[in-house]
């Protein structure tokens, strides 16, 4: 019967009341429904389908939830999620009112820590570790799942280098598969590859370096194997680590053979695994691929141009750059932090670095950006992608943040594109030649041209630009946001609305500003950002300054709130910043 024994599971209670034999044909069903479902309702699917076995085999050695479970990253805990009561609702992962696509503290109690990004699971399992050590509760255990990829960072070697020197009751589970998203990359990598085949690496194992015990490397998909070392492990005090050998997208043929496709495919067949084909022949193209196709042409020309991206280069389009000029582009890993400094360093000796990160994975590397970048005045080129409201992947994932967190840095330059021609013009402009560092923010998914690549045209930086000639409303907007106003304008008479794209957030065109706070009484701001400290508050500063007060000022963007999951036109309508919503309060002005 399809599902015999995981239609019975509704918690790890009831696993624990399985047999070790019954739990192969447990992780066999437990692929199949996650298949089964992501077929229709998409998500991410290779990592989940790798640790069917080390999922259920934690969950039947440990007791969850008093013991704690961090995975780290969360793409690989969907099971963990099916396994602890969410399974009749796993039907609605990342969708708007559903399940988080990661685990949430506020979800359930079996998910011990929140993970959208990578490489704190090790720092978070410390902390709960020597919370139960000062609270005497000593046989309390707390465990870290952690990718090879999340495990190069910086923060989880903080942590190794932490618990290292501690007590803690811990225990750190390698989920070794040789895959983030892209393959891993670095020294780190390579060392961990020497290890799986056996090489004299052993004798001088750098994590029995860090005082933990090693224990390792094991089939990752040997129930009987894992469950040995586990109830093993589990009796041994202190820091502790298991080096578990998987394969990502285990159970689906494609899956294992194509996994950085089969990473999140969308929608797929259940039977064949073949990906379900969507027409893109008459779209426009997506703006991550209009960043790398333009970044190739001006590399081309420009020997001195290279790219950076830490650990993304499919999902920024670096994949381009490392194609033709694999000498001049560097994925870094997950490593956001030397990402920015790299970039710093490139750029003291001639070099013209497009940083590419997602604007939400720049906040992890802010320092870097103030002090490395911005302080010395070093033009290195910041491409943010996924700026603004990003759709499923939730609150951990929107690139909300970034005008806020950046305008306020000294020297920083900030644009953001309307289209993907001002695109390409402001990735050409950077590379011919700026004094400042320059961060450009676009978004997730296609722009509005099929005929994009036009010649290209220099720049004035900090120069808008007025696209319509009203006289009642000014209506300013800053990035792919303003695309709306160019359909909204045809609600109202001919000459209601003046729409400026502003284009630069810093610096602010004030001469621009000056014409329009004295030609209109009546203006709305329009964002993707969060209201608080974004463009909106930019030019409510500088009316403040100029005395322009009297003028009626409407701000749209994100509130003050973290945004959850849902498809993207949803969440702009929970925002506020949805066409509806944009005209309805353009009427109200009027």
């Amino acid at each position: 019967m399809e599902n015999s024994i995981l239609k019975n599971i509704d918690s790890p209670k009831d696993l624990r009341k399985l047999t070790n034999k019954e739990l192969p044909l447990l992780a066999r069903e437990l692929r199949n429904f996650i298949i089964d479902i992501l077929s229709t309702k998409e998500g991410h699917l290779g990592a989940s389908l790798g640790v069917a076995e080390l999922t259920i085999a934690l969950h039947y050695v440990f007791d969850t939830p008093n013991d704690l479970l961090v995975w780290d990253v969360g793409h690989q805990a969907y099971g963990h999620k099916i396994l602890t009561g969410r399974k009749d609702i796993f039907h609605t992962n990342r969708q708007l009112g559903g399940i988080s696509g990661f685990p949430k503290i506020t979800e359930s109690n079996y998910d011990a820590f929140g993970v959208g990004h990578s490489s704190t699971s090790i720092s978070a399992v410390l902390g709960m570790a020597i919370a139960s050590n000062l609270k005497c509760e000593n046989e309390k255990q707390h465990i870290a799942v952690i990718g090879d990829a999340s495990i190069a960072s910086g923060m989880a070697f903080e942590g190794l280098n932490h618990a290292g020197v501690t007590d803690a009751n811990i225990l750190i589970v390698l989920n070794d598969n040789a895959m983030g998203i892209d393959p891993s990359v670095g020294a780190l990598k390579e060392y961990f590859t020497n290890v799986k085949q056996k090489k004299s690496v052993r004798k001088n194992n750098i994590i029995e370096a860090l005082n933990f015990n090693y224990s390792g490397p094991i089939d990752g998909h040997n129930i009987e194997a894992l469950l040995t070392e586990l109830k093993r492990l589990k009796s041994i005090k202190g820091p502790k680590f298991l080096h578990v050998i998987t394969t990502k997208g285990k159970g689906l043929k494609q899956a294992e053979e194509n996994q950085v496709k089969y990473h999140a495919p969308g929608k797929f067949d259940k039977i064949t695994g073949n990906v379900i084909a969507k027409s893109t022949n008459s779209l426009p193209p997506k703006y991550q691929d209009v960043f790398g196709l333009t970044l190739v042409e001006l590399a081309k020309k420009n020997k001195n141009i290279v790219g950076i991206t830490p650990a993304m280069p499919t999902g920024s389009s670096l994949t381009h750059m490392l194609h033709a000029f694999p000498e001049r582009a560097f994925d870094v890993g997950i490593a956001e932090q030397h990402a920015v400094t790299f970039s710093a360093g490139l750029v003291t000796q001639g070099m013209i670095p497009f940083c590419n990160i997602y604007s939400t994975f720049l906040q992890r590397a802010y320092d870097q950006i103030i002090h490395d970048v911005a302080l010395q005045n070093l033009p290195v080129i910041f491409c943010l992608d996924r700026a603004g409201i990003v759709g499923e992947d939730g609150a951990t994932h929107h690139g909300v943040f970034d005008i806020s967190y950046l305008r306020l840095i000294p020297n920083l330059i900030l644009f953001s594109p309307m289209n993907e021609e001002e695109l390409r013009n402001i990735m050409y402009t950077a590379q011919l030649g700026i004094k400042q560092p320059l961060a450009i923010r676009y978004p997730r998914g296609r722009g509005t041209n099929v005929n994009w690549q036009n010649t290209f045209k220099k720049l004035v930086i900090g120069e808008g630009v007025q696209l319509s000639f009203g006289n009642k409303i000014a209506v300013l907007t800053i990035g792919t946001i303003g695309n709306v106003i160019l359909e909204i304008e045809k609600e109202f008479p001919e000459n209601t609305i003046a729409h400026f794209n502003m284009r630069f957030v810093k610096p602010l065109d004030k001469t621009l500003l000056h014409k329009i706070f004295k030609q209109f009484d009546k203006i709305i701001t329009i964002e993707d950002g969060t209201i608080i400290g974004g463009f909106g508050s930019a030019i409510l500063e500088f009316a403040a300054e100029n005395d322009y007060l009297n003028n009626t000022i409407k701000r749209l963007g994100v509130p003050d709130n973290f945004i959850e999951h849902g498809k993207v036109d949803e969440l702009y309508k929970i925002a506020g910043i949805d066409r509806e919503s944009i005209l309805k309060e353009i009427k109200k002005i009027e």
